[in-house]
């Protein structure tokens, strides 16, 4: 027979929280009461657990009076379940997510879990704040490398466990010279100039002479790197492997952390996520999301090729649920305090908005995102960039009702997917800032090595914040973990695509010239495909 007791105590503690007598007993009563089997106790628990985590009142130990409001909810039939043979509603489950309106979750090393950090967060930062962001980095990626199969030990003894890795601390090197060692940190350079391994208790130089070629990937100044290595009388480490820390899937992350509200709107369950997953296949299969990336509305034939796609859209009976439009929006930058540009700028806002308008269906119909770019006039230059100042957008939002004026980057939540959308010139700085062993690759390596970096690292720019600067309260909103469902990395590099640890990501390439590139993803396939629009025929 189950010990519900145990079982209750045990589904709650994963939520962070610790149960009083009262509400203990409170629980018991209800499972005896519904005459609940014991295979489905904790389930029963645990939908009572994660309703309890969504009260804005929840405490880390339970209420009582909190736990009663929400088993009353759901006898008066305000429970999720109620609705579970509606038809789906996608602009229901549709959410566009600001990076400034994302919840900070710090990592605890004490309580090994993430906890919500208190009071508004400020764009300014601290001291602190920043010492902080770069702590979160490491301890979120550490905490996955240390449950990885090759570092985790198994409960039942086998060979296995001789095969082991064990990561040590850079204090653990002293006095050990001609030991071999794996250590994990941050690359980084010393005062000297010299290219160094950083970790929470120091740091140490790195010799990459008897290297020849690094592990797959690219790695730059401010990325966190396994290392193995020689130690040496010198005080340096003699590189002998180097690699990046091993990517774990939004499923088993999901699982430890279901219950952490990473977007702040709302955590589910993994049941609730395949059930969603199993329905959006089922009732939405032609649903698509276009992205477009690159949209110079300073070039009458951009415009020219938007009807195009719109016209195509019409004759087709095919209304996309959503069209991304990624800047840059115009085709150089616009020079400060040039009135007569800024001036011009509007106008192409402008022009887009008469663009949009003169297709009702789709203006009625699709939500539009527009993701300011590296050259776009916004409040700030540093990531994540705040969205187009508003003087731009009056035109846009007057006319067409589903517009949303996106961060850069953002998130798209869909049901139980989420959409990460970052428009930077992410190849390019990346090869820069390269340190160490060169990697020797051709153009389609670079492309997969590129994405394994950025969601290995999870982290959308794994670079030094002297060469990137970020806001620091907000680092936060360039984490990918859990892994997303999807990332767009808008960039003007070769467009491309790839699945990678579950993970789809994608670069819709440039909406240019006459032959217009873009990408159309599919939530229920979660892919994307190639879509090209031939401007100088009368077919597409």
């Amino acid at each position: 027979m189950v010990d519900r007791r145990q079982v209750i105590i045990k589904v709650f503690r994963k939520y962070g929280h610790s149960l009083g007598p009262e509400s203990l007993e409170f629980l018991e009563d209800l499972i005896d009461r519904h005459d609940i089997a014991d295979g489905d106790v904790e389930f029963s628990i645990e939908w009572m657990a994660k309703e309890y985590n969504k009260q804005d009142d929840a405490q880390m130990k339970v209420s009582l009076e909190v736990l009663q409001r929400v088993y009353e909810a759901f006898q008066n039939g305000d429970g999720e379940g109620a609705q579970d043979h509606t038809l789906l509603d996608p602009d229901s489950h549709l959410f566009v997510i600001d990076a400034f309106a994302m919840p900070l979750w710090n990592w605890s090393t004490e309580r090994s879990t993430f906890e919500r950090a208190p009071g508004p967060l400020t764009s300014s930062g601290t001291a602190d704040s920043r010492v902080m962001a770069m702590r979160n980095r490491l301890n979120v990626i550490k905490q996955c490398v240390l449950r990885n199969d090759h570092f985790s030990p198994s409960t039942l003894p086998s060979k296995d466990r001789e095969k082991l890795l064990t990561l040590r601390s850079t204090k653990q090197l002293l006095g050990r010279a001609g030991d071999r060692f794996l250590l994990f940190g941050m690359l980084t350079h010393s005062k000297e100039g010299k290219l160094c391994l950083e970790d929470q208790d120091g740091l140490v130089e790195l010799d990459f002479s008897q290297l020849d070629q690094p592990s797959e990937g690219l790695f730059t100044e401010g990325c966190l790197a396994l290392v193995e290595g020689d130690y040496t009388e010198d005080g340096t480490l003699l590189v002998i492997a180097i690699g990046h820390p091993p990517c774990e899937s939004r499923e088993t992350a999901r699982s430890i952390f279901g219950h952490v509200d990473f977007l702040g709107k709302g955590a589910t369950t993994l049941l609730e996520d395949k059930q969603s997953a199993a329905r959006v296949q089922l009732e939405l299969a032609d649903l698509r999301f276009f992205v477009l990336s690159d949209v110079w509305l300073d070039r009458t034939d951009t415009l020219d090729g938007l009807r195009k796609l719109f016209d195509n859209c019409m004759e087709n009976s095919f209304i996309p649920k959503v069209i991304v439009l990624c800047g840059n929006f115009t085709s150089i930058g616009i020079p400060q305090g040039n009135g007569r540009e800024v001036r011009r700028y509007q106008e192409y806002f402008d022009a887009l908005a008469d663009v949009i308008a003169s297709y009702p269906l789709i203006t009625r119909s699709t939500h539009f995102v527009m993701v300011p770019g590296p050259l776009d006039i916004t409040l700030n230059s540093v990531l994540p960039r705040r969205p187009l100042l508003s003087s731009f957008a009056s035109r846009l939002k007057s006319r067409v009702p589903n517009i949303y004026f996106a961060t850069n980057p953002c998130r798209i939540k869909f049901f139980e997917q989420e959409i990460v959308v970052f428009r930077e010139d992410l190849m390019s700085r990346m090869l820069r800032n390269l340190v160490g062993v060169k990697p020797d690759v051709k153009n389609d390596d670079l492309k997969r090595y590129l994405v394994q970096t950025i969601l290995d690292q999870s982290h959308l720019m794994p670079i030094n914040v002297s060469i990137q600067p970020t806001l620091s309260e907000y680092d936060h909103a360039l984490r990918l973990y859990p892994l997303p469902t999807a990332v767009v990395l808008a960039d003007k590099y070769d467009r491309y695509q790839m699945t990678y640890e579950g993970c789809h990501v994608f670069n819709p390439g440039r909406f240019l010239g006459n032959t217009f590139t873009f990408s159309a993803y599919a939530p229920a396939r979660r892919e994307s495909e190639e879509c090209v629009l031939d401007a100088s025929s009368d077919d597409g």
